[in-house]
């Protein structure tokens, strides 16, 4: 356990398995959950969990003393094809962990649980009249890029897109004063960024009016980085 609690992912999967039991609560005191997460890393991780859990149960069941008794349940928590992972039992009359001791069964039956639990979160994510995802992005390269990724990456395996929201867009209105009261408000983060960050470095570059992409804006941005002694 010692080390499970420093395994990569652990932090992860508790916070998925938390928002997974809140999606397949019918009866929680909810109209609309909404759930802020990263473009891909952390919807794409929920939909891969049950077959990285299998991976580190073997694991983990590989260095138990009982690892021979354990290894029984590994077929229970492994997906086979044609058969629904989130009810794995071959035959349902019949208990196939009734030949384990009962701290064994224990594990068994938590991590069958909680396999379950989270293949039921990922149909729910699947049915577009219960969940969508909408994409924030800014009208720029890299987060162009990254949300087409995304949206491609979701819509290969049926899971609903709402729509992309394209934040921080320049008004049409803009101004000296617009900019001046942009510049007063970055100065209160540049100040914080001096309070949290100073015993570090702080390089700065300016907001270029192009996007940085080729070698004559690589170079330039060299320069100014070598003339801070960067």
């Amino acid at each position: 356990m010692r080390l499970t609690r420093q395994s990569p992912g652990t932090q992860e999967a508790a916070l998925l398995e938390r928002l997974a039991r809140l999606m397949v609560d019918d009866e929680a005191p909810y109209d609309v959950i909404i759930f802020d997460t990263a473009p891909t890393g952390h919807t794409l991780r929920l939909l891969t969990l049950p077959e990285a859990m299998a991976a580190w149960t073997d694991g983990l069941l590989a260095h138990n003393r009982k690892s021979a008794e354990l290894g029984k349940v590994l077929e229970h928590l492994t997906p086979k094809r044609g058969r629904d992972v989130a009810t794995p039992f071959d035959d349902p009359t019949q208990d196939p962990l009734e030949d384990l001791d009962e701290r064994t069964r224990d594990v068994a039956s938590t991590l069958i649980e909680r396999r379950r639990l989270f293949h039921q979160a990922r149909r729910r994510i699947e049915d577009e009249n219960a969940c969508s995802f909408l994409f924030v992005m800014t009208p720029e390269r890299l987060p162009i890029l990254e949300t087409d990724r995304a949206v491609k990456a979701l819509e290969e395996v049926r899971i609903p897109v709402a729509g992309v929201l394209i934040n921080r867009v320049i008004p049409a209105d803009a101004d000296g004063e617009f900019l001046a009261a942009r510049r007063q408000q970055e100065a209160t983060y540049l100040a914080r960024i001096e309070q949290h960050f100073r015993h570090l470095p702080r390089p700065v570059l300016p907001w270029l009016p192009t996007d940085v992409q080729g070698i004559e804006v690589l170079e330039q941005l060299a320069a100014q980085l070598e003339q801070q002694g960067f």
